[in-house]
């Protein structure tokens, strides 16, 4: 089995920013991160500068490339987004999100991620919705959202062992917690989203299998001291998991530093991008459900809203949302790129596979700058 070496002035193994340090691969599969240099014999490739990573990994990206599942799911419209990811925004693996929709295109969507997790970059399927509070509808369609039905639990048992990781975005008023934990024990990651929810009762959901936030802070009920809604109980939970949206837009500054700060205590956060159809493209529109979304190049980084103003999911990549992280919000490289790669991995339950540079985890790297800009994408497969 082929043995490379790859040398850079610093490599992030999942938890800390190495120097002087190398990284042993064999074949598709990671041996080792060691300090000094490779014995002779071994292939090398040297980066002059910048840091090499792990690859991002996205649990929530509904489009790129120019295409959103929702236009017609199939495996090759998440192989194309997934690849937009890749090449924009060194993203490696990808979660393809269907926002909420009919049923048929929801079981097409499922059916897609079967042969879909085949495809480079695909890990599975995210579905945010329909299962939504229409109180808390955001950008998505409150005329498809629905409670979920006996029927809808049995149908995602049946596609989440064939889908690699099935993720389902619910509002507290759409589910009961016997479905709840139906779904979490069949292997279903369950999350709280565009809900309006108490902590207490979000505790009783937390207690009954949900394991994370979508989004935190957006489209969901907010803090206050008196009510600390779902933001708040999420993150004094150790066994909680929350998405976050670093684009400038979606949260402000304040809103994140406060989160990453509850991050030091039992808080668990991860970067998402949220992105749509636009990322990878020169375009400044396309359809979501019939609506017009159009792009602003203002801020940070562009802003997608529907016409009325409406925030429209996000037009950025993890690479971005990681700089974001540590040039406004003034986070350590370590803290920001874990976020976008360790923690994911971890909520996702794929640790042991990617996110981290440990022995036996897939070779899927980013060769960043200094400034996190990406410059190079490696996948050994």
């Amino acid at each position: 089995m082929t043995r490379l070496a790859y040398i850079a002035p610093r490599i992030f193994d999942g938890e800390r920013l190495l120097e002087n340090h190398y990284l042993l691969t064999e074949g598709d599969r990671v041996a080792g991160v060691f300090a000094g240099q490779p014995g002779p014999g071994i292939a090398r490739r040297v980066f002059s500068e910048g840091i090499l990573s792990p690859g991002f990994i996205d649990a929530q990206v509904n489009g790129g490339g120019g295409v959103m599942l929702n236009d017609g799911p199939s495996p090759d419209v998440m192989e194309r987004i997934a690849a937009a990811h890749r090449r924009i925004g060194g993203t490696t693996a990808v979660m393809p999100t269907l926002i909420t929709d009919t049923l048929e295109i929801t079981r097409a969507a499922l059916d897609a991620a079967v042969d879909g997790v085949k495809r480079k970059g695909v890990v599975g399927l995210h579905l945010e919705g329909p299962h939504l509070d229409p109180r808390r509808k955001g950008a998505h369609s409150a005329a498809l959202m629905r409670p979920l039905t006996d029927d809808d639990v049995d149908l995602y048992l049946g596609y989440a062992p064939r889908v690699g990781r099935l993720l389902l975005t619910v509002a507290a008023s759409q589910v009961r917690p016997d479905q709840v934990r139906a779904l979490a024990d069949g292997g279903v990651i369950v999350s709280l989203g565009h809900t309006e929810v108490s902590a207490d009762e979000a505790d009783a959901l937390f207690d009954a299998g949900v394991r994370g936030v979508t989004h935190l802070y957006n489209a969901m009920s907010g803090i206050a001291h008196r009510s600390p809604g779902l933001a708040a109980a999420a993150l004094v939970r150790g066994d909680v998991w929350a998405g976050m949206i670093a684009d400038g837009h979606h949260v402000d500054w304040r809103a994140l530093k406060l989160a990453f700060a509850a991050k030091q205590g039992p808080a668990r956060i991860f970067l998402v991008s949220d992105a749509m159809a636009l990322v990878g493209t020169d375009r400044d529109r396309f359809t979501l459900n019939g609506r017009r979304v159009t792009r602003e190049r203002t801020g940070y980084c562009p802003r997608l809203t529907l016409e009325d103003g409406t925030l429209a999911g996000s037009d950025i990549t993890l690479d971005a949302a990681a700089r974001y992280c540590v040039e406004v919000l003034g986070l350590p490289v370590e803290i920001a790129l874990r976020h976008a790669t360790f923690d994911p991995a971890c909520f996702l339950g794929m640790e042991q596979e990617r996110g981290c540079l440990r022995l036996g985890t897939l070779v899927e790297l980013v060769h960043l700058t200094d400034g996190l800009h990406v410059k190079e994408t490696i996948v050994h497969r």
